[in-house]
């Protein structure tokens, strides 16, 4: 059979951007499509070093291949500041982008006939229009997060919002039945960052809503429709594909930049009693000071539970190594932490009783996928809209409340944990929406049938 269409596919430079379009890449070449998959040179080179300590770059399957261009950053400056990194992506990488196409082509590579690209990378629509590429956008947060974002022309003119999108209000509002209520102070646009780089993130997103209505075919998001009945009742046009993933034994890669610690499910298998171990995890931007690690740890002791915890290397900038060393000698035998590991891998373990997260949208799919309890901790953009899907929609967890200081004492923490381990209905609706997820993705179900119209699409 000759191969369909070669898919260009272009993710937003960040680790939870690049991971569902790494999933979307390996369930298209599964259809019979060739994928060349765009990172940035520096999330490319993470990538492939990730892979190299896990069996290498062959993990990824023939279907796939991993091309970069630059960002417009010099090696040295800091892309968690997502204003300045969108910056300097918006300004440099549509011409960079153009020149890997025109270099593919006359490398003798099939030419893309799509483009499958993040919403947040609109400036690649008009690269693709140009170059006669069809385009599809891909969302990959919430769609209630894309919904507040459609929403505002009228959140202006209700006079929420003044015209550079700041709260003219402080207000608790809902867009419609079913979905999350947000404060006016919590809209992703302005949780970005630092605010002097708020107006950049604003203007990208206004910008790119035009474009996404005027240049994309389809629209997909990494959701599904139980998940957020209100937000696809509000926009139908939007498509839910998900809960992405990749393969139901979670073996293929799906763009780690950090190398897998393949400890962990051994050690969970170590805990033969279902629902007892509690598994921490802040995603791949989220920064913590001495202080507040501290409390996190000693909260995780007090609770006498064994638990899990992921602390990336630049988790914590200025944590005592001596302090640590001595609290890892503590609650040695009961405590694991790593550095990262394979999240799908253990969520859907028996041994995991609940995920205290900082509510980023794969982390939010992939506990939902496994009907996993949430201890929620937001740290920016999107993380608090996530947070009240979770609290007040879908009463699938509880949230940690921060004291006067903006610190998440360790009683805060211990007491937290024991409600949500212990309230027998979160449990409960959990597992319904895992039920529900399971049934979206299957054979005959709503993303599954999106996913086909995807297919079909990418397929003319």
């Amino acid at each position: 059979m000759a191969p369909k269409a070669h898919v260009l596919v272009l993710p937003m430079p960040c680790q939870g951007h690049v991971t569902p379009l790494m999933e979307l890449s390996h369930l298209l070449v599964d259809q019979g499509f060739e994928v060349t998959f765009v990172n940035t040179d520096v999330d490319r080179a993470a990538v492939v070093a990730a892979l190299e300590a896990s069996g290498g770059v062959a993990a990824l399957g023939g279907g796939i291949h991993l091309a970069s261009i630059p960002d417009g950053l010099a090696d040295d400056e800091d892309r968690k500041d997502i204003s300045k990194l969108v910056d300097a992506y918006t300004r440099h990488m549509p011409g960079y982008l153009e020149r890997l196409l025109a270099d593919m082509e006359a490398a003798g590579r099939p030419r893309a006939k799509w483009l499958v690209a993040d919403t947040n990378m609109g400036w690649s629509f008009e690269v693709a229009k140009k170059l006669g590429i069809r385009v599809v956008s891909f969302w990959p947060a919430a769609t209630a997060c894309l919904a507040f974002m459609l929403k505002i022309p009228k959140l202006i003119q209700d006079g929420l919002l003044d015209d550079k999108g700041l709260p003219v209000r402080q207000e608790t509002f809902q867009l419609a039945p079913g979905m999350p209520p947000l404060h006016s102070s919590q809209l992703s646009w302005n949780n970005a960052g630092e605010p002097e780089g708020q107006h950049i993130i604003f203007e990208l997103v206004t910008r790119n809503n035009k474009l996404n209505d005027e240049l994309a075919e389809m629209v997909v998001s990494n959701s599904f429709y139980e998940a957020e009945a209100g937000a696809f009742k509000l926009f139908p046009g939007i498509l839910p594909i998900g809960p992405l993933s990749a393969d139901g034994a979670f073996r293929k890669p799906v763009g780690h930049y950090l190398p897998e610690d393949e400890r962990c499910v051994k050690w969970l298998d170590a805990h033969p009693d279902a629902s007892s171990v509690v598994y921490v995890a802040f995603g791949s931007i989220t920064i913590f000071s001495a202080r507040q690690f501290e409390e996190l740890a000693e909260g995780l002791e007090l609770t006498g539970r064994p638990f899990l915890w992921v602390v990336r290397p630049d988790f914590t900038p200025g944590l005592s190594k001596a302090w640590l060393h001595e609290f890892q000698r503590r609650v040695a035998g009961r405590g694991m932490i790593v550095s990262w590991c394979s999240q799908q891998q253990v969520l859907a373990h028996r041994a995991v009783a609940c995920f205290v997260s900082h509510c980023g949208w794969n982390s939010t799919m992939e506990g939902l996928r496994n009907g996993v309890p949430f201890l929620c901790w937001p740290y920016f953009c999107d993380q608090y809209l996530n947070r009240s899907y979770i609290v007040n929609v879908w009463r699938t967890g509880l949230a940690v409340t921060p004291d006067a200081d903006g610190i998440v004492g360790r009683e805060e923490l211990r007491s937290k944990v024991e409600q949500v381990v212990g309230d027998a209905d979160i449990k409960d609706r959990a597992r319904v929406l895992k039920d529900e997820a399971h049934r979206c993705v299957a054979e005959g179900g709503s993303s599954n049938d999106n996913f086909k119209k995807l297919v079909n699409l990418l397929s003319e």
